[in-house]
């Protein structure tokens, strides 16, 4: 079989095991176990709080001890395990337990998966820059068809969603102790410091720099919102609009929004040229707002349904000109010696301490407008935007950056 094909089967169904339960989670929370805002956010939480604890242990493991793409298969079939008995419980104690034990495992795959691509294509003497791409792409189409098979099968509100995604983790877990072999490596002496990219903490001596990582960590904060309370928040309308068409396929139109991610990846180049990071990481901040503003006045039909779609539209800009360009910010802006740990400390300040702070906070927000279990959505998604506006505003008064094309010019469009 291809090697290429074997990659994008991988990739396809390492993001498909997520997408079969992430977006819907929230509302099945909320609707059919009756969680607090403040509970749903806490569950949401263990995302950050996983990824902060376990991709660089795993790393280590992978580099030093066992083959990453054994220990890939073995962590998606523990995963397996987790989503199964994740399935029957209903009180949160147990629940957040159980959840977080299950991201625990999960979490460290993204990133695993990666490195398999990366190791397999190096030793078929492929071009990873020109080939990989492609493949990867093929994880984020994997996410938005269990999303649609989710919503299809009218499993949003129901715990079939886990034994669904646990057949396929069960799948992709055996699948991959099939790929070809990664060696570990002997000679690897990192650190978990380093592998955190704790180390990189001295550039925050560089103000420019530890500007850009503080706001990295405060614009991180939102990156979980969507995914916790957009479910949530669309099931709110079952009662006024039945039979829209947002209410019975919620998944179907929050898809929109990994959709437009796939687009937005295409502009990056273009617009990092043209406006430079600054004006990017501005853009997206404003995205985050229209986000969430469009949400707050939204709702299931006519105009309202629009301003939905707009929402999800805008997505793309918000998540990719953040999550991609402040990537590049930072490979471009750091020498050798911390490079690979500036990255790491960029992933550890968003995808963990930002989005864990960001579980906490917005369900202790929901919650605080919350009266008789009836939800205030305005109130709260004008509450999320105006955080993202402000602080566009405050990053564009204090970040000093003078954009210079010639650090990007080989970057392609």
């Amino acid at each position: 079989m291809n090697i290429k094909f074997r990659l994008t089967v991988l990739n396809f169904f390492e993001l498909f095991v997520f997408g079969a339960w992430l977006i819907s989670l929230g509302g099945y929370l909320g609707g059919q176990l009756h969680f607090s805002g403040s509970q749903i956010g806490k569950v949401f939480m263990t995302l950050g709080l996983a990824s902060i604890i376990m991709p660089a242990i795993v790393g280590i493991i992978a580099d030093k001890y066992l083959n990453a793409q054994k220990l890939l298969g073995l962590l998606h079939i523990l995963g397996a395990g987790f989503l199964f008995y994740l399935s029957q419980i209903t009180d949160f104690d147990s629940f957040f337990w159980i959840i977080f034990g299950y991201l625990m495992v999960y979490m460290p795959t993204i990133g695993l998966a990666n490195a398999v691509s990366y190791s397999v294509l190096e030793q078929n003497k492929f071009d990873i820059i020109k080939v990989f791409p492609p493949i990867r792409v093929w994880g984020t189409i994997g996410f938005i068809v269990a999303l649609w098979m989710i919503d299809f099968l009218g499993w949003t509100q129901s715990a079939n969603q886990f034994y669904f995604a646990a057949g396929f983790s069960l799948f992709l877990g055996l699948y991959a102790f099939t790929l070809p072999n990664v060696p570990t490596s002997k000679s690897e002496n990192k650190s978990l410091i380093s592998r955190l990219g704790l180390d990189a903490f001295v550039l925050f001596k560089d103000k420019k720099m530890a500007i850009f990582f503080i706001f990295s960590m405060m614009l991180g904060i939102v990156l979980q919102i969507s995914n916790a309370w957009a479910s949530e928040f669309i099931r709110s309308f079952t009662g006024a609009y039945p039979d829209s068409f947002a209410v019975k396929h919620s998944n179907i139109l929050i898809s929109l929004s990994q959709i437009s991610e796939t687009a937005f990846i295409l502009t990056i180049p273009f617009f990092l040229k043209r406006f430079g990071i600054k004006a990017v990481m501005m853009m997206s901040m404003l995205a985050w707002f229209f986000r969430f503003a469009l949400f707050g006045i939204g709702n299931p039909e006519g105009m309202g349904l629009g301003f939905l779609v707009l929402s999800m539209i805008v997505y793309g800009m918000a998540f990719d000109f953040f999550n991609i360009s402040g990537s590049l910010f930072v490979e471009t802006e750091t020498n050798n010696k911390f490079r690979s740990s500036a990255q790491g400390l960029f992933m550890l300040l968003t995808n963990g301490l930002g989005a864990f702070i960001g579980g906490y906070t917005s369900g202790l927000i929901v919650d605080y407008f919350t009266t008789n279990g009836i939800r205030d959505w305005t109130t709260i998604w004008f509450v999320f935007a105006a955080y993202a506006l402000i602080l566009a505003l405050v990053f564009a008064k204090i970040f000093k950056y003078k954009h210079n094309p010639e650090v990007i010019k080989n970057i392609k469009d």
